[in-house]
C-alpha cells in the first residue's frame, strides 16, 4: 500500500513539473513573440529591408560591393540596421567583433545572424551526404550533424544551409553530391535526421544551429543537369516526388528554407 502511494505521489509530482515546464516553455515563446510584434512596429521600412540583407564575412564574393569599395562603408551600415545576417565568418573574435556592433551600436540591438556551409562536417570533415545516404544509417548521420553543430557553433556560427533534400534523377547534375540522390522516402529520412542533429531539441541551447530545408523547390529536376537551368515537371512529380521532404521538415521544425534559383513551368521558384 505505501509502495501504492509512493508511486502515486513521484507520478502527480513529475505530472506536475511536466506542466509547470510546458508552461514556462509557452510563455518564453509568447514573450519572444510579443518583443518581435514590438519590434516590428518600431522599425523603419529601411530596417526591415534590411534584416533581408544578407553580406559575405570578407566583403566581397557574395555580398553587396560599394562603389567605393570600402569596407568602412559596411560598417556603417551595419550601424544603421542595415544587416541581417553575416555570411562565411571565420573565427570567434570576428564573430564577437561584427555583433557587438549590432547589438551595441545599432538603434533596436537586433543580433546579427552568422551563417555558413556546413555540408558534410564543419571541423571534423564526414562523408560527402550523398555518400552518408548510401549507408541507409540515420543514427550515423543524425550524430554526424550533431557533430557539426558543436563545432561550428562553438565558433559563433548559428545557421547552416543544410540540408539540401532536392530529390535528383540526373548525375549530370553538379550539386547532387549534396542530397540524399533520387528517393523522396530516404532523402525524408535523411533529412529530418540531420534536422534533428543540427538543431536538437532546443535551438535556444549554445550548442545547437538552425538548420535550412533547401531547395524550394525542384532545382534538382533542371533540364540535362545543367545548373539553373529550366524546370518543367507535372504536379505529379511535383506533389509526389518533390514537395514531400519540405513537407516533412517543415511539420519537423526545420529553422528555415532556401528558394530555389530556377523557374518551375515558367514561374519563377520565387513566387
Amino acid at each position: 500500500m505505501k509502495k501504492q502511494i509512493v508511486s502515486i505521489a513521484i507520478g502527480i509530482v513529475a505530472t506536475l513539473a511536466v506542466g509547470v515546464a510546458k508552461a514556462q516553455f509557452k510563455r518564453a515563446i509568447d514573450s519572444t513573440e510579443i518583443k518581435i510584434e514590438e519590434l516590428l512596429k518600431r522599425m523603419t521600412l529601411a530596417e526591415k529591408i534590411g534584416q533581408m540583407n544578407q553580406y559575405n564575412g570578407f566583403w566581397e564574393v557574395t555580398g553587396p560591393v560599394p562603389k567605393d569599395g570600402d569596407a568602412k562603408v559596411k560598417y556603417d551600415h551595419l550601424r544603421k540596421g542595415l544587416v541581417g545576417a553575416v555570411l562565411n565568418v571565420r573565427g570567434v573574435e570576428n564573430v564577437r567583433k561584427l555583433q557587438a556592433i549590432a547589438v551595441n551600436e545599432t538603434r533596436l540591438k537586433i543580433p546579427l545572424l552568422f551563417g555558413y556551409d556546413v555540408i558534410h562536417g564543419h571541423k571534423t570533415i564526414f562523408p560527402i551526404p550523398l555518400a552518408e545516404s548510401c549507408s541507409w544509417d540515420l543514427e550515423a548521420i543524425e550524430k554526424a550533424a550533431r557533430v557539426a553543430a558543436i563545432e561550428a557553433s562553438a565558433l559563433g556560427i548559428n545557421w547552416t544551409f543544410a540540408p539540401m533534400v532536392d530529390i535528383c534523377r540526373d548525375p549530370r547534375w553538379g550539386r547532387i553530391m549534396e542530397g540524399a540522390g533520387e528517393d523522396p522516402f530516404l532523402g525524408t529520412q535523411i533529412g529530418l535526421a540531420r534536422v534533428k542533429g543540427f538543431q536538437g531539441n532546443n535551438l535556444a541551447a549554445p550548442n545547437t544551429i538552425a538548420a535550412c530545408a533547401k531547395h524550394f523547390a525542384g532545382y534538382g529536376f533542371s533540364e540535362a543537369g545543367r545548373d539553373y537551368n529550366t524546370v518543367d515537371l507535372s504536379h505529379v512529380t511535383l506533389h509526389n516526388i518533390i514537395l514531400p521532404p519540405f513537407k516533412a521538415l517543415a511539420k519537423a521544425g526545420v529553422a528555415t528554407f532556401m528558394n530555389a534559383f530556377n523557374v518551375v513551368d515558367g514561374v519563377p521558384a520565387t513566387g
